[in-house]
Formats: C-alpha cells, structure tokens, sequence
C-alpha cells in the first residue's frame, strides 16, 4: 500500500537553454552533460550557478550511446559506435576545453603519454579501452571511481589509478625527458597534478546471463537483464582462489535456448547465503598485471520475475530499468576516507519498483506500487523520483532509518524509536510535463528530459522488434532523431530541502489531527516527517536549527501512539522520552477534555508506569501526583503501591492516599506491601500509634519480603547501579530508630536480590548517621546470608577493621554505646565465618577490667582469626597499631602468628608473657604433624625455664603436663634420651616407666 500526500517535493524549476537537441544527458562533478542527438558532441553546463551557463563543449569520437560520469577523478566515461564498431572510451581533463585552443591527446589504456597533459595540465585525454567484446552498459563506483563494464555474457572491472607528474618524471630515461623540455616550460609545470588511468583487474564471467544494466559500489556488483537483477560482493583477499573458484570458465554445458520454445522463468526472490542457488554461474579471471591481489566473489541478492499481463503493462513492455547501487554515509563519517555505513540497491518493473539494504543482512525494504508505467527512476537520501510519460512524482525512501539504526543501536528500545524500515512509503504531490524521457540527479536537483514529438531509440527498438524469452542479445542500431528537434526541452527543478518537506509535511498533518486524531494516516505521516529529520541529521552536521523541531515532531508521535491501539501503544514512551517533555507536560497533552467520553489511552499509562516506576529526579507537585494516584486507581489499582513508592511521588496527599489505598484493601485484601504503604502515609501524617499498628501487623520476615517486593519503600535512587546514588526514605528513618533488626534484616534480603548495592547500602547506614552501629550490624549479617566470595572477603576486612579500631578508640567512639543486634557468642553460634574461641584465650582474655562493647569487639575480632574464612595477612597493616604490651593486644598478635603456622615463636612467646596457658596452646595446635614439637621444642624450653625460674610452680606443673603427652607419644628409647643429664632424673623416672610399660602392653 502506497499513501498519497499533498506535500510538493520542489521548489522551482528552470529550463537549461542548451545549444544542441539533447539525445543524452547525465550529471555529476556540479555540472549537466548533454550529448546531441546526433551523438558526436557533449556540451557541459554548470549546476552550481542559476540559469546554468555552458562550461565547456567537446567533439567525441563516435556517436555516444552512453555516458556516465564519475566524481571520483571527474572523467567522464562513454560507449560510441564509429564505422559499425563499438568503442569504450574515457574522457579526463574534459573542463580544460572550456580554452578555445586547448589540445586534445589520445592514448590506448595503461599508455601515459609525455606531453602537455603532463606538464601543462591543460590538455584533454581521451583513454581508449579495448575490450573483447562489445561492450553493452558502463557504471561507475561512487566510491572509489572504479569502472564497471558489461559485455555480452562478461563484466569486466577497471580499477582507477592516479599518478602525479613527479613519479612519472623520476620512471622516465633521462634521454626521452629532453624532447619535451620545451614544452613544459612554456605551459606551466604542476607537480600536484594527478593523471588518472584504469587498470584492467578482473573478469566476471556470466554464461547463463546477458547484462542489459550493471551498477557498482563499494565492492558489490549489481546486473541486470531484462526479468533477472544478481548482486555479487567483490572482496580482495590475501589468498589466491581455490581450485574450484578458478576452474576454466569457458567450459560451460548451458545451451543456447531454442528459437522453437518459449521458457517462462517463474518468480524467485533468493536473499544472503541463498542467493547462491540460483542458476547463474559466475566465476573470476583475474586479469591485472600489476595489481597482485586476489578476489573472492560471494552472491548477496537474486530477484526474478515472470512476464505477465497485469496493471495495463504488456509481457513486451515489461523489463526491468533503473537499477542503481546507492550509497549512504552516517552523520560520523567521512564520504572520502570511510566505506558507506549502508548500501542500497534499486530495480524497477514498469509498475512496480523495489528497494533492498544489502549491508548487514539484506532486506527488501520498500516494494513501489506506481498508479502508472513508469520509465526510469532515480533515488536520494531522502526520496525516490520516477517520471512517466507526463509527469514526475516522488515517494518516499526508507534509507534513513537503516541508517538511524546503524548509527545508533539503542533506538528500538524505551528510551529511544524510530518508525521502521518496513513502514509503507508514500507518494507526494505529482508534477506535470510533456514527453518526459530520461530522468538525472544531482544533489538536491534533479534534471528532466522531455521530447514531445520524438521516440527515443530505445522506445522505437522495443516496439519495432517483439522481444523473444530468450537471453540472447539483439543489436539494433538506433533510429535517427530528426534535426528539427522541436518539443523537447531540459529542466532543472530544485528539491526542497528534507527539512522544509518536514515543515510542510507537519503543517499538512493537522488536517487529519483535526478530523481524525487517531487515524492511522496522521501516524504515517509524522513517521514520514521524522524520518525526513533523521535525513537532515545525516546531511547536515548542525544540528541546532534541526533539534527543536525533533521534540517537537516526537512529542507529536508520543500523541498519536499515547492512545493508539495495545500493539502500538508501547511506542509513546519513547518518543515522549525523546520529546524532552516533563511528565507534568505529557499528563496535560493527554487529560481527556471535560465531558468527552474519551479517558486515558494506553499508551499514555504505559509511559506514565514506566516513568514512575523507574528512578528520576523530577518532583510532581501534590495537585499532579494526587492525579497520578486518581489515574492508577481507575486503571490499573494493582499498581497503586508501586506507584506511592515512586520518588516523584513525595508530595502526595497522604490522607487522599491513604483513602484511596483503604479502599484498595477492602475490596482486594490485605497485602504486606500495601500494609506497608499505608503505614508510611500514616508517618507521613505523624500519627504513630495507627503507624505502629500497622507495622505490627505482619512478623518481621514478612515485612523483609514486603520490602523485597517494592524496595523504594526504604530507599530511593540507584537503580541497581553500582554507583548511582541513593538515600533512605523516611521509613527508613524511622525503622533506624525503632526497629533496627528489621532495617538491617531488610537491607541484606534487598543485598541478597540485587535490589541494592553494598556500597549503596553503606551509604544508606551513612545518611541515617549510623555508620559504626547499624552498618556493622548489616556487615555481620552479611556474613551470614551471603554466599558471594568477594562480598564475604569484603565484609570480613571491614569487620576487622571496625573491631580494631573500637579497641584503640574506645573512649571516643560515640558508637561504642550502641549495643550490637548479634553478640560475639550470637555470631559464633550463627555464622561460619566467626570460629569457636579457642581454649587457651581464655587464661589470655582479661575478666571485667574493660567496657562491655570493648569485650565484645575483642572477642569478635579473636572469633574472626579463629574462624576459616578470615585472612590474616590483609589486616598485618592494621594489627601494628595494637600494643602487645596489653593482654589482649598480645592474643591477638599470637593469633595471626599462629594462624601463619609459627608455632615455635609463638610457643616462645607464650612461655615469656603467659606460661600459665601454654599447656592449653599446645594441646589445641600442637597436634597430628605438629606433635613432634611437644619433645622438640616444648619440652626442651620447658626444661631450661623451670632450672632457671625463681617461682617455678607454673612452669613445673605445665612440664609435668608436658612429660604426661611426651611419654604417650614416644618409645622409652626416645623419652629416655630426651631426659638432661644434670642430675634431675629421679623426676623424670615415674614417666619413664609409665611409657615402658604403655609399650610393653601394645
């Protein structure tokens, strides 16, 4: 389906006052090229200037058939037949014969020429291409100014070479660079001057299939014959073809079709990867003597159409015409350095046209349905243009939004839309002429060729002749033009530009807003307007007068989707996003209008719960949010405690709130996330004892879940982004002050499902100003809910460093006063990570000679280091600040010394400050491998301590303790020689023999 707008595509038009019948005319480099009737004769006008003046006028060297012209190296290309031959020749230079005397020098392609093209610049070269074969169509590639010609069954590419004056100086013999001495000086030398020349590079080989067109761009090859299009991607690669690749292409067992039968081809359309089922061999040749790099051929596209009768178009008429590669860059690239971000390619049938993307998947875009047989087609940025035999319309092109999506790969999504590529296109207003036989382009220009009262040559060779089915080519030589050449002219029409075209496309729109606001032709026509602004942001790098117009043009999409249907209805969210409209502003364009019948649309719902449901920063004011929960409580009640907990949300009536949240659960029941709403309008209210109440109506772990289920009850911002900032509600005050457990409890349930960060939960604990007291609460919670390794890494070096830090700053530290949710034995009871309090700290902890919160930070600090989790080595920094001159402060140094296995320093150490608890070390770590050091180093040091110890009756009984485990674990031999030799025996004797006999009994 095609929709058909009043909006006028061009601005003016002017008719180009040529000095000869034109047979032939193409465009490029700002100027108009018109062939003669004749064909010998090309005069050139210049589009850059108004009533377009001649440039320059050339004489060819047969009668041109066709022309093209190529921007990259701005020569221009012909194919001219001369004596019953065909010829393929190139022009370069060609501006120079705007000089009366300019010279005009002829060489054989890859043959450069000494002379004043080279040292004058001001000499016309004609390049003679030979081919083997007549050639039949020539293209151009935009891109890089390769040449592309299409023979009978064979393309053949020339790559363009450029070289300056000053390398082909340095390739010459010195002896051939004196005869033309002369002439450079007397012309000027230019040593910036690049002379252009092709070099023959490949072959592409086609026996099943006679070119009638070909299109290049960017490495993609497009043919055309006459019901068949084939695109090719042509890519230089490092490695020489495989055997397959490069098998003889002459062979071929495709025989010609009969004259006897008729082949009707059946339609088959075959995209990507399946393209290369179609039954259109194509091998390489490679034929370049200096270019050494290889090809690689991969097919893109293969379309085929069956000749019918349909649409007034007879099986004669129909062939395909105008195909084009076209190019298109994003608003960041560049046109000279950068390979275009999309590709499109454009046949047409005489009723019907199509347009495929070809980069990153190929996809039919648009299929053209024409009200009448069209007979060339040309396509820009923006639109398409066909002309007829009486008039030229314009329709629309989709190649905006491939490009859109290319440029950004976010749109699509809730923050940002775009009308897609499949969208039907429309047809503009449609312009009236006389004749019209050829149609060009150039920028924003496009040139018309009318003949009133000739037939152009293709014309009569269509109707004279009755095409067979067959692919064989038919030569027919072009009928002669009549000199007197009346009726036919050359115009110029200038295009409006694709923001102006916006303009009149929106003020055109309010038509249908006036008679039918949700029709589906008003959405269309935005669509068509905003991807009109997408053109312009890709043609023009400022984008200032372009953006106001942009939100403006979302804002009315975000209209016409608010209340569209629930298939669409999604889209309002996005473009109102992009609209930069308030939510107060997008709640007023939607109040339905006073004693209308209409209420709220979908898709305005749908933005406004997405909107309240997600973080912002914007604040209603309490006559919008009482709107707000009026909207919800009509519509979707369900939502009604999503929507109270939203930040925007905070200047709500609590008292309309809580009325309309009353009725909510009388008539759908009692809920903990309602209950808690409730009660936060009840805060709101200050009302604490129905607050209390309704707290008080759900155990702890089901208000936890209330919380997980709606977290911005207690907080809000964030998100679930490891650095968006957040802050507590005034709940979450509350419940700091009053029921602590439950805050605690509730942040690590909302830890445990990603609901909240831990650094956003610290800075939570922070603002509620309890970063010693409620925040460690929650550390050691952590530890016991969380399964994550580097949480619990994370949680354990903070503990620690709190608990170090309470020990040296006990009189300061206001939080000290605070009493912990879970006591040191709470925590060693509940969580893993907190080990038993080994035995011998005890004879080291000290009995009621400090605070309480000071006991309970030692003791949960020991029961970190006793317990497996912890690693000793990251709080080495933090233990120099403790003193071992304390008690304590020595446990906790002997601690990590111990945990780092060094048993024999710590056995040491433990004998000088505390031998009273050496016994109870020992029997805790001295054990398994380590037992040996009971008699290897226990006992020894026990022995020379005791000798030397004025009071001894410590170290006695704990040797005597010492000798009982000694005499178990060794043979009498080993305890006997264990025992000194200074005279004590007798006190080892009773051991000794209580080990003879422990091994006389085993």
């Amino acid at each position: 389906m095609v929709h058909v707008y009043n909006c006028h595509p061009f601005a003016s038009q002017q008719i180009v006052q040529v000095e000869q019948e034109p047979g032939l005319v193409c465009c490029g480099g700002g100027a108009l090229f018109v062939v003669a009737s004749g064909g010998c004769k090309v005069e050139a006008y210049t589009l850059e200037k108004e009533g377009c003046p001649l440039i320059c006028r050339f004489a060819t060297m047969g009668t041109v058939r066709t022309i093209q012209h190529s921007s990259i190296g701005d020569y221009l290309v012909t194919i001219e037949d001369k004596n019953s031959a065909t010829y393929l020749r190139a022009y370069t230079n060609w501006r120079y014969q705007a000089e009366e005397k300019a010279r005009v020098g002829v060489r054989l392609l890859g043959h450069l020429l000494r002379g004043a093209s080279v040292w004058g610049g001001v000499q016309t070269e004609i390049i003679e291409i030979p081919l083997s074969e007549r050639p039949v169509a020539v293209t151009c590639c935009p891109i890089t100014g390769d040449l592309l010609v299409s023979c009978e069954n064979t393309l053949v590419l020339f790559t363009l070479q450029k070289q300056n004056q000053q390398n082909l100086q340095s390739s010459w013999p010195n002896t051939q660079q004196s005869c033309s001495q002369s002439q450079g000086q007397t012309s000027g030398s230019n040593p910036n001057l690049s002379l252009l020349d092709f070099e023959r590079s490949v072959i592409l080989h086609l026996p099943k299939m006679t070119p009638k067109k070909v299109a290049l761009c960017a490495g993609y090859v497009a043919v055309q014959a006459e019901l068949e299009v084939l695109v090719l991607k042509l890519e230089t690669t490092a490695e020489p073809a495989s055997a397959e690749e490069s098998s003889d292409v002459f062979k071929s067992d495709y025989l010609e079709d009969q004259s006897d039968f008729l082949l009707i081809p059946r339609h088959q359309e075959l995209l990507g990867n399946r393209a290369k089922d179609c039954d259109i061999p194509v091998s390489i040749e490679r034929t370049g003597l200096e270019d050494r790099r290889h090809y690689k051929l991969s097919y893109v596209l293969f379309r085929r159409f069956s000749p019918e009768f349909f649409q007034g178009c007879s099986v004669e008429e129909m062939q395909l015409h105008s195909l084009l590669l076209y190019p298109l860059f994003t608003s960041n690239q560049s046109v000279s350095v950068d390979e275009p971000a999309c590709v499109f390619c454009f046949f047409s049938l005489p009723t019907t046209g199509y347009l495929y993307s070809l980069r990153g998947g190929v996809e039919l875009l648009s299929a053209y349905q024409y009200p009448e047989k069209v007979l060339e087609a040309v396509l820009t940025d923006h639109l398409l243009h066909v002309i007829t035999k009486s008039a030229v319309q314009s329709f629309t092109v989709r190649c905006a939004a491939v490009a859109a999506r290319i440029e950004d790969p976010y749109i699509d999504t809730t923050m940002k839309a775009c009308p897609p590529c499949s969208m039907e296109v429309c047809a503009l207003r449609m312009q009236l002429f006389i004749g019209l036989r050829s149609v060009c382009v150039h920028g924003r220009r496009v040139i018309l060729l009318s003949a009133a009262d000739t037939e152009t040559p293709e014309e009569t060779e269509r109707i004279t002749q009755r095409r067979g089915l067959s692919r064989r080519w038919t030569i027919s030589s072009p009928k002669e033009t009549s000199k007197a050449g009346h009726g036919w002219n050359l115009y110029v029409l200038d295009t409006v530009s694709p923001f102006t075209l916006f303009q009149e496309m929106v003020e055109y729109s309010q038509s249908y807003a006036e008679t039918n606001p949700q029709g589906q032709s008003l959405r269309h026509l935005l669509s068509e307007a905003h991807l009109l602004l997408r053109a312009s942001f890709l043609q023009d790098p400022d984008r200032r007068q372009l953006e106001e117009a942009f939100r403006q043009n979302c804002a009315q999409l975000g209209d016409s989707f608010s209340r569209g249907s629930q298939r669409v209805c999604h889209l309002a969210l996005p473009y109102y996003r992009m609209s930069g409209l308030s939510i107060t502003e997008v709640m007023s364009r939607n109040r339905p209008l006073l004693g209308s019948s209409l209420s709220y649309g979908p898709g305005f719902l749908f933005y406004l719960k997405h909107y309240l449901l997600e973080e912002t920063d914007e604040s209603l004011s309490q006559e919008a949010a009482d709107e707000v929960i009026e909207i919800f409580s009509q519509s979707e009640p369900s939502l009604l405690v999503n929507v109270c907990a939203s930040p925007c949300m905070m200047s709500t009536s609590p008292a309309r709130a809580l009325q309309i949240l009353q009725h909510l659960e009388n008539t759908g029941g009692v809920s903990v996330p309602l209950t808690i709403t409730m009660a936060t309008m009840m805060l709101r209210l200050g009302d604490l004892p129905q607050y209390t109440e309704l707290m008080e109506r759900h155990a702890e772990m089901l208000l936890v879940y209330g919380f997980i289920e709606e977290p911005r009850l207690l907080l809000h911002g964030g998100g679930g982004g490891q650095n968006k900032q957040v802050r507590p509600t005034a709940l979450a005050r509350q419940l700091a002050n009053s029921q602590p457990g439950l805050l605690v409890a509730a942040m690590v349930a909302l830890h445990e499902n990603s609901k909240v960060q831990l650094e956003q939960a610290d800075h939570i604990f922070k603002e509620l100003g309890s970063e010693n007291s409620l925040q460690v609460d929650f550390w050691e919670a952590m530890l016991m809910a969380s399964s994550q390794d580097a949480v619990i890494q994370e949680v354990l070096f903070r503990l620690a460093s709190v608990y170090i830090d309470r020990l040296t700053n006990t009189t300061s530290d206001a939080a000290s006063k605070h009493k912990s949710l879970k006591s040191a034995e709470d925590l060693i009871n509940s969580c893993s990570h907190f080990g038993a309090l080994y035995p011998w700290l005890t004879v080291l902890n000290p009995v009621q000679t400090s605070s309480f919160q000071h006991q309970e930070a030692l003791h949960k600090l020991q029961s970190l280091l006793c317990g497996p989790s912890f690693s000793v080595g990251t709080i080495e920094p933090l233990l120099e600040l403790l003193s071992q001159e304390t008690l304590w402060g020595f446990s906790l140094h002997l601690l990590c010394a111990t945990r780092r296995g060094q048993y024999n320093s710590s056995t040491e150490k433990l004998l000088d400050r505390c031998p009273q608890a050496i016994i109870a070390y020992a029997n805790h770590h001295l054990q398994d491998k380590h037992m040996v050091l009971w008699w290897q180093k226990l006992l020894p040091e026990l022995c020379t301590r005791t000798r030397a110890a004025a009071d001894s009756s410590i170290l006695l009984s704990a040797l005597n303790e010492t000798l009982v485990v000694v005499a178990m674990e060794t043979s009498p031999a080993e305890l006997l020689e264990l025992i000194p030799d200074d005279g004590t025996a007798s006190y080892f004797l009773p051991h000794l023999l209580t080990c003879s006999q422990r091994h006389l009994l085993t």
